[in-house]
């Protein structure tokens, strides 16, 4: 039977330290605590920030096989560590073993696309003689790595948004300094486990549990030259105010909507919704959040959505059966049934679900929810959807865009027309056609409009974020041609 250890160290420059044991990190479904792990103070932090200045130069001139065979060596240890991987993932996020596994294996996929993009990084000769003033010259340009950078990862997607950071990272040639969510450090601190056997350059990365309020450095200190945070847009964007010069790249929450459209596969519409509202107990910024339904297939829909929704088993995340556990903590819990409440005051329809106890709650869905409830305006983070119904596709299309959030949206025609009439209009980083906003690949671009974010993930288009163009110019013109040594 797998089990955790009680205390876990954190990585200083490379190196597993054990200043302490104050963080204390709790089973969030039995509520007691699991395990320790060490915290870092500003004194450390400032020392992981200058050994990756330090590691700078080393870590940029590794062979690109080199970083290859750290991050294969990395997948090769993921694949056999699986299991506790995924009972780390049921134990400190509260996470069903299914989507947990799930969880482990978006983590291999990340690191192995990494593997094979760090052996891709090219660049471009460009001609550069569009003029008469330019006859003669030659440019060419590569990526180069920005530097020092650093991580905050939230903790609902403990491994992979944190794999979705330093897998890049390494495949560019950028020292790090991480800072995983404390309510959720053991998945980090397992990766910098497995990276502390590789043969890093001293310095290449720091993984270092940290309250909030002790952690400025992460985000003002100037040595660092990238600062990448993903978590919920109040704290995202202050971050960003505090950043200074350095690049900041901002993966923040959601309010996703799907359209399903009246000549959708209802069969199909039903369990990927039903999946998209409720996987991993809604914590999720691409959960679905607002279900538009055509008029036509309203009733129907919603009926079969009802009944879906009523069978899911919640509970013990580390059964099998269980679709539905508990969230991040009780305060998150009575926030969202807060929300629900005050939507229930105001008109709305119960349809199902509803009923908190604890940290768990009820798949919850909702109709005739007034447009400036809460529940429709900010981002539930949890199990629970609201049902509206449109008449004209166009009216679909701005509803889904009467949001601050632009993450993901999901549509669900056979309409080739609409769907190049959504991928036109509609406000978001990503558009899934008969599918979920739910659903997201490794390797494809990755990010939001508008409250949700700056920048894109996606292991190659966070690479492009960590590197800077470097351009080289070549004159070849008469009277300076280059000439052979000796002539």
């Amino acid at each position: 039977m797998t089990k955790l250890k009680d205390v876990y160290p954190l990585y200083l420059a490379n190196e597993a330290q054990q200043p302490n044991t104050d963080l204390e990190v709790t089973d969030k479904y039995t509520g007691e605590v699991a395990f320790r792990c060490a915290l870092a103070d500003a004194k450390t932090i400032d020392a992981g920030i200058a050994a990756a200045v330090e590691a700078a130069e080393p870590v940029a001139r590794m062979a690109s096989y080199e970083r290859q065979d750290v991050l294969q060596h990395c997948v090769d240890c993921f694949k056999e560590r699986y299991d506790e991987l995924a009972f780390a993932l049921c134990v400190e996020a509260g996470k069903p073993i299914n989507d947990a596994e799930g969880e482990v294996t978006r983590l291999i996929d990340t690191f192995r696309i990494a593997a094979e993009e760090a052996v891709r990084m090219t660049g471009e000769v460009q001609p550069l003689d569009i003029s008469k003033r330019a006859r003669g010259y030659q440019g060419m340009w590569k990526r180069v790595p920005i530097g020092p950078c650093s991580f905050i990862s939230p903790f609902n997607f403990p491994l992979n948004l944190a794999a979705h950071k330093i897998a890049p990272a390494i495949a560019v040639g950028c020292p790090f300094v991480m800072k995983p969510a404390s309510r959720t450090p053991l998945g980090a601190l397992i990766v910098g486990e497995v990276l502390a056997e590789t043969n890093l350059p001293k310095g290449a990365f720091s993984i270092l549990p940290a309250h909030r309020d002790g952690a400025d450095k992460f985000t003002e200190d100037e040595r660092l030259k990238l600062l990448s945070f993903t978590g919920s847009p109040g704290v995202g964007w202050g971050l960003k105010a505090k950043a200074g010069k350095k690049k900041v790249v901002l993966e923040l929450g959601g309010n996703a909507a799907v359209i399903v459209d009246a000549d959708a596969d209802l069969d199909d519409a039903v369990e990927r919704i039903i999946f998209g509202a409720f996987y991993q107990s809604g914590q999720s910024c691409i959960g679905v959040q607002r279900i538009i339904i055509h008029a036509d297939i309203y009733d129907e829909l919603r009926d079969r959505l009802v009944a879906r929704a009523g069978k899911l088993v919640a509970g013990n995340p580390h059964d099998r059966n269980t679709f539905i556990g508990p969230m991040i903590d009780v305060k998150e819990a009575e926030r969202l049934d807060g929300w629900i409440q005050e939507a229930l005051g105001s008109g709305a329809k119960l349809l199902c679900g509803g009923k908190r106890d604890g940290a768990m709650l009820q798949a919850t869905l909702v109709e005739n929810v007034d447009s400036a409830a809460t529940l429709v305006r900010e981002e539930a983070f949890g199990p629970v959807a609201i049902l509206s119904k449109f008449t004209r596709f166009k009216d679909a299309l701005d509803e889904v865009n009467d949001s601050k959030f632009g993450l993901q949206a999901g549509v669900f025609t056979r309409d080739l027309f609409k769907m190049f009439d959504a991928w036109d209009r509609i406000e978001v980083g990503g558009i899934v056609i008969n599918d979920v906003p739910s659903y997201r690949v490794d390797n494809m671009p990755y990010g939001g409009v508008k409250d949700s974010g700056l920048g894109r993930e996606g292991v190659r288009f966070a690479m492009e974020d960590m590197t800077e163009i470097r351009n080289l110019v070549i004159r070849r013109g008469a009277g300076a041609a280059l000439r052979y040594l000796g002539e």
